[in-house]
């Protein structure tokens, strides 16, 4: 495993995420029987759905290790909004021990409900720049999930029947003729379309495909967007073209699309040659499929000029501790998420259950298990990344910008009316 300071150039650039990411699901009690009275509880509310069951496996194996701690796992995402879920939660009484929150808006918005965490052994053994979006002077207020890269997720044996050859794909321009050659060819390839493009997701075009435009703007910082009393658009013209180009070479109609019919039912059946998806995506896509999933799923950078090449990797959770909960519980909390990410039973999870790519020292990254988590993670190692900057958005910020596309996509409103409205919202939700 190479060092922190190997890292720091690299991992400094990534700002975090969160997205809810997936379809809907919730995971429920990971316990073995009734709780005695000396048993710690701990309530886990978390946004990532697509390792719930995973995560419950290994929620299992450690209250096998530790008898005196009953594990409940909720997972909330998809259709259903995280963070208005976990407020309710907070709301009616019924606090999770530990929860999720994806930078420092979020951290904000529960900055009251935030343990310092930087006694923890996770805390040490983060890579360096991983805790800087959720660092308050000397408290660290939450721990990195894992890092995440996204792109344009495609099909191999298509593109080779095409005769695209992906490297070859830098720019706007040589991804627009490859998509017009793909297109051209549906009829061989047996494809309804070359993308599936889930608008019906505002975090798909309003955080993600937005962010690899506004990253440049904030030198790829998220503390920088954080801070902005406004936003500029400067490479508002590129987003469009994008945002134009997957639309209109998209299965129709693209505002009724979601997440779960893009990956599994359009690119898992192999009915589209390119999503905009990142690596989360690969244990769908490996449970619709797995020989496809193994060998026939590469990514590409959405071209953005300047920065051709370069995938956007970030952190897209942190793990938090509610400080409301008693002295105990808060260590049991600590104690687990330590184990999660530092023991070898953890470790071997985080690596080969959860897929995930470590962001901690530790790990032999060489055993990361899937073809898309090792394409990012060979981005990340050459440096070839842009920053998460769009959890630096103003509170919801980004669901607004996803719905001004939304009305742009169905004709309801002009690119610079979406422009003038979502700069005004901004400058609104800063003051």
């Amino acid at each position: 495993m190479k060092s922190k300071k190997l890292y720091s150039k690299l991992v400094s650039t990534l700002a975090v995420s969160g997205l809810l990411l997936a379809g809907c699901g919730s995971g429920g009690d990971a316990g073995n029987g009734a709780a005695s009275e000396d048993q710690i509880t701990i309530d886990i509310f978390q946004g990532k759905v697509e390792f719930n069951d995973q995560f419950n496996a290994l929620a299992e194996k450690y209250e096998e290790e530790n008898p005196g701690v009953n594990i409940n796992i909720t997972s909330v995402g998809g259709g259903t909004d995280y963070i208005s879920s976990l407020k309710s939660q907070f709301s009616s009484g019924e606090e999770p021990e530990i929860f999720s929150i994806a930078g420092p808006s979020e951290a904000d918005q529960f900055k009251e409900y935030l343990t310092d965490l930087s006694d923890t052994k996770s805390a040490e053994a983060a890579l360096e720049g991983t805790l800087t979006a959720v660092t308050e002077g000397e408290k660290v207020l939450g721990l990195p999930f894992n890092q995440e890269g996204y792109g344009l997720i495609y099909n191999k044996a298509m593109f080779e029947k095409a005769g695209i050859n992906p490297e070859e794909i830098l720019t706007y321009d040589d991804l627009e003729k490859a998509v017009k050659t793909l297109d051209s060819k549906k009829g061989d390839l047996g494809i309804e379309a070359v993308f599936a493009l889930p608008a019906k997701e505002k975090w798909v075009v309003g955080n993600h495909l937005a962010n690899v435009y506004f990253a440049p703007e904030f030198n790829h910082d998220v503390l920088e967007a954080f801070n902005a009393e406004t936003v500029g658009f400067e490479k508002g013209s590129e987003m469009q073209k994008m945002l134009d180009l997957q639309n209109k070479y998209s299965v129709q109609p693209s505002l009724s699309l979601d997440y779960s019919q893009q990956v599994e039912e359009y690119f898992s059946l192999e009915q589209v040659a390119i999503i905009q998806q990142g690596n989360w995506i690969y244990p769908s896509v490996y449970e619709m499929d797995s020989e496809f999933a193994e060998n026939n799923v590469g990514i590409l950078p959405i071209p953005v000029e300047g920065f051709e090449g370069s995938l956007p990797v970030g952190i897209p959770n942190y793990w938090a501790v509610n400080s409301k909960s008693d002295e105990k519980t808060v260590q049991a909390s600590k104690d687990f998420l330590d184990w999660l990410y530092t023991s070898d039973t953890g470790k071997e999870a985080v690596l080969n259950d959860f897929k995930f790519i470590p962001a901690y020292e530790g790990y032999d990254t060489s055993k990361i298990s899937d073809p898309i988590s090792k394409e990012i993670y060979e981005y990340a190692s050459a440096g070839k990344t842009i920053g998460w900057v769009f959890l630096g958005y103003p509170s919801a910020w980004g669901d607004d910008l996803g719905a001004n596309m939304q009305k742009y996509l169905s004709d309801e409103m002009t690119w610079e009316e979406l422009e003038a409205d979502s700069i005004k919202k901004w400058e609104e939700k800063r003051k």
